[in-house]
């Protein structure tokens, strides 16, 4: 008998609140779920618990095999209370791993726009449409996009970085997109054309190309990148260029992905930066002109292209400066790599404290 007592209590699991555990589905009520988890009681999943996995429990039959957390060890009736929150989650996240896998499509819902692009929700999981991702004829105005279904394809999943990756444009410009990556095929690196200025954005603007030429010239639509456009920073590309604008462009890149051309309007000039070096030999004296004063030190403009920094530690401590204001400067460093000019004031007479 104590034999048979001690096989028994073996046989029955104990459980703690945040364990872990497996069990079959028994039966399924109206508002709960009935889990066999090898208890001396069975498991169950209702109110809240049920609320809050309602999505996942409609996928669920009786004979299912689940996963849950252990909320509570009883309830007043002796039975242990689950929670499919975490196995909700993971079947949520092996949906968004096969549509990635499968290259198929979701809808999901736009939320809300950031400098970036548009987030969206789909079963309780917050994605991100980078703005490269939106097609044309929504990249400049994402927002039209909020509190509306939203077909995507997921470019990138990564369930232990909570990373969700949607694009857009993949689903509204898929035969479009199928096309470019055809006439891609015809376009050369280093290949140069002449375009038109479609679309501005934040990052850069995007440029029509003809490619092929006569009655089997087809359109072909390219980025210039905000750091493609010239061989100086520029912060707002809308003031450098204009939709209509006429514009030569080298193509620096392709984007199978997205059957887009990369493009650079900058390369087809000189980059200043490699005469410079004969010019601006430590501490040889330019003139130049302040743009930006900063927390860290002073930005002085010295030619096109070419633009160096008076760190804060080097700037005389009773001399103030200010945007517009003639400089007379000397090298302190080149750094031809990181492209960074560091300079110096010339001072004709030594302030005191100044070293």
């Amino acid at each position: 008998m104590e034999e048979l007592l001690a096989q028994s209590a073996n046989a029955i699991k104990t459980f703690r609140r945040g364990n872990t555990v497996t069990g079959r589905v028994t039966e399924m009520t109206g508002r709960s779920v009935y889990v066999d988890v090898g208890g001396k009681a069975e498991g169950i999943v209702a109110d809240r618990e049920y609320e809050a996995a309602r999505d996942f429990v409609k996928t669920l039959k009786v004979g299912d095999e689940i996963t849950a957390y252990v909320t509570s060890p009883e309830n007043d009736s002796g039975q242990v209370i689950l929670s499919l929150k975490r196995a909700a989650a993971d079947s949520r996240w092996k949906v968004f791993e096969d549509a990635f896998s499968q290259n198929s499509t979701l809808t999901v819902r736009g939320k809300e726009v950031n400098k970036g692009g548009l987030v969206a929700e789909v079963e309780g999981v917050y994605g991100f449409i980078p703005a490269s991702q939106l097609s044309k004829e929504v990249v400049g105005q994402p927002e039209t996009l909020v509190n509306k279904p939203v077909q995507v394809k997921v470019i990138e999943v990564d369930r232990e970085q909570n990373r969700l990756v949607l694009s857009e444009k993949a689903v509204s410009e898929a035969e479009d997109m199928a096309s470019r990556k055809k006439l891609l095929e015809k376009v050369e690196q280093g290949a140069i054309y002449s375009g038109k200025v479609v679309g501005i954005v934040p990052f850069g603007a995007f440029i029509e190309v003809q490619v092929g030429k006569g009655k089997t010239a087809e359109t072909l639509e390219g980025l210039v990148h905000i750091s493609e456009i010239s061989w100086e920073k520029i912060e707002d590309v809308s003031k450098v260029l204009k939709e209509g604008n006429e514009v030569q462009v080298k193509v620096i890149g392709t984007d199978e992905d997205s059957g887009k051309l990369a493009l650079s309007i900058k390369q087809l000039t000189d980059d200043p930066w490699l005469e410079m070096s004969k010019k601006y030999t430590v501490d040889s004296k330019h003139h130049g002109q302040v743009v930006k004063v900063m927390p860290y030190g002073v930005i002085v403009h010295m030619e096109k292209g070419i633009e160096g920094l008076i760190h804060a530690s080097k700037m005389p401590p009773e001399m103030n400066f200010a945007e517009g204001q003639e400089v007379e400067v000397f090298v302190e460093s080149v750094d031809m790599d990181k492209r960074r000019l560091s300079l110096g004031m010339v001072l004709t007479e030594k302030p005191v404290g100044y070293k």
